[in-house]
């Protein structure tokens, strides 16, 4: 968070929501309608147990990931509209990712949204904020750092992925296992659910989220941006929160196992989209329309 605000001016960013409001509107709408409800949706599908489900479902309702503005860059998107998307998301996850968090999961454990708020503001937007703020007040620090500053976020979410997981292994095992009664390979076929549940939840951002940018009749570019900016999640956000206010493991496992399915997905589906050119695919979308 704190590397978006260091590549964020705000003169910028006010241009970008003067110059393409609906686009930026359709999806932010999109991102909080669409994984949340998939969310829902696939943990019910694969009866996941309930921490897990608050877990899928509480990846679903986190903003859009600053990955996606690198894997919209390769997919040859919209750069400056998934940019706009990634803060805008980010900053209504202040209000969304709680509530949301709370109508879906509320069902399965009991979810503190107001602590989930104050939890988001401080991880979200206090770190964008000094960023901005730095920017304006050491720009020549700030222009040697910032070709820095996307391996230093990818690193850290990367490192705090990885020892959520690593730390709670055991403890997620037996809890599993508890929870199952059932010895020998369970565990490494309960994972497997998990790992099938966060590549189900992704694929559904994905598609869905082209495929209604593609109904909402946006150009080729604009439909990437959204489809990637959809399909990819703040996975940290949601193993920080997990961590931090659910009391079982299990909550931060789809979370940490989304920062690295996602970001598989994406730069797949990034370099497939590399090698079609925008123009290409949207001549091809309007014959077959036309059609």
């Amino acid at each position: 968070m704190l590397a978006m605000g260091l590549a964020l001016q705000l003169r910028d960013f006010a241009a970008l929501l003067r110059d393409r409001p609906l686009a930026i509107l359709f999806g932010c709408a999109a991102q909080y309608a669409i994984m949340p409800a998939f969310g829902a949706i696939v943990s019910h599908a694969l009866g996941l147990p309930p921490p897990l489900s608050a877990g899928l479902i509480l990846l679903g309702c986190c903003p859009g990931g600053t990955a996606s503005n690198v894997v919209t860059l390769v997919a040859q998107g919209d750069v400056p509209l998934s940019i706009v998307m990634t803060v805008c998301s980010t900053l209504a996850a202040v209000f969304l990712t709680p509530l949301l968090t709370k109508i879906l999961a509320g069902a399965y454990i009991p979810v503190d949204a107001v602590k989930l708020s104050l939890s988001t503001l401080q991880v979200v937007v206090a770190p964008i904020l000094l960023g901005s703020s730095i920017q304006t007040a050491f720009p020549s620090v700030v222009q040697f750092v910032t070709p820095f500053a996307p391996l230093m976020a990818v690193l850290a979410s990367s490192l705090l992925a990885c020892s959520v997981f690593s730390e709670n292994f055991v403890r997620l095992r037996s809890t599993i296992a508890d929870a199952s009664s059932v010895s020998g390979n369970f565990f490494s076929r309960d994972i497997g659910i998990v790992m099938l549940s966060v590549f189900l939840l992704h694929f559904a951002g994905f598609f869905v989220g082209y495929a209604a940018a593609a109904i909402g009749g946006f150009k080729e570019k604009q439909r990437r941006a959204i489809s990637i900016e959809v399909g990819m999640q703040n996975s940290s956000l949601g193993v920080v929160l997990a961590t931090a206010h659910f009391s079982s493991p299990l909550v931060a496992l789809p979370p940490a196992l989304s920062a690295v399915i996602m970001n598989m997905m994406g730069s797949t589906l990034g370099l497939i989209w590399q090698s079609i050119s925008p123009s290409v695919s949207e001549n091809e979308t309007t014959d077959i329309t036309n059609a």
